[in-house]
């Protein structure tokens, strides 16, 4: 495919070639904000997925990484293929913006799921992951998300504090007479968690607290990627406009 010459283009291939180079530049930069999104979600926000049963909200943190990478360098590719116009170019280019729009629209359909049955979720399976993995050899990272979960939103067990009473950590007799773990309490030191009243631990439970959590993750995860593909539907249709005019020029 050969290369053409800008003062033998037509006014419209020209405008088409800047808009498309100033699109490329908002869409490189849209891509460092999508990366930037799903990293901060594995980083930051990823101490709570070892409570969770489902890989749904893990699977659409890494979809987002991923597409934010190939987004970056898709918005070179653009920026190469327009000035050089080459069609060869324009046509890899168009799939990879394909390809990329189908990857955040999945991301933000999975968030939509998920948003929907994270509730359903919480309630089968956050009690026992606490009462049956807290303390116990290999479940480490459970011990410290749950330790972390009942600190940070001031709370206890999944529905409330009485949840603990089935823990298997707390009737082994490891917990050292404790009835709940020392997270629960209001003021955290060592045996703490001895004394089971009001003015001491905190009573409500986590499940609605880790429950809202996620949900507006996962709500900044859907609407990040299905605005960004929404984008994106803009840059093919000035691909295919500047694809079909570099060729009427060529014949």
């Amino acid at each position: 495919m050969g290369e053409f010459n800008e003062k033998k283009a037509t006014c419209g291939t020209v405008c088409l070639k800047y808009l498309l180079f100033t699109y490329n530049c908002c869409f490189w930069l849209a891509g460092l904000a999508v990366m930037a999104v799903g990293i901060w979600t594995l980083a930051l926000k990823s101490d709570y997925i070892s409570l969770l049963a489902s890989s749904t909200y893990l699977a659409t943190a890494y979809i987002l990484v991923v597409a934010g990478v190939v987004v970056m360098v898709t918005g070179v590719l653009g920026c190469c293929a327009t000035f050089k116009e080459r069609r060869n170019l324009l046509r890899l280019y168009f799939i990879l913006l394909l390809i990329i729009f189908l990857l955040e629209i999945i991301a933000g359909i999975l968030a939509y799921v998920y948003y929907q049955q994270l509730n359903t979720e919480l309630k089968e399976n956050l009690k026992d992951t606490m009462i049956k993995r807290y303390h116990q050899s290999g479940h480490e990272g459970v011990t410290n998300a749950v330790d972390k979960l009942q600190q940070e939103f001031h709370c206890c067990g999944s529905n409330n504090s009485r949840d603990w009473r089935d823990s298997e950590w707390i009737r082994s007799g490891e917990a050292d007479s404790r009835v709940v773990p020392d997270s629960c309490c209001k003021t955290v030191v060592t045996g703490c968690g001895k004394r089971e009243h009001a003015s001491n631990i905190y009573k409500g439970g986590c499940i609605t607290k880790l429950e809202s959590f996620i949900q507006e993750h996962l709500r900044v995860i859907g609407a990040v990627g299905i605005g960004i593909a929404c984008v994106q539907v803009f840059g093919m249709i000035f691909t295919c406009c500047l694809y079909r005019s570099l060729k009427l020029e060529h014949y």
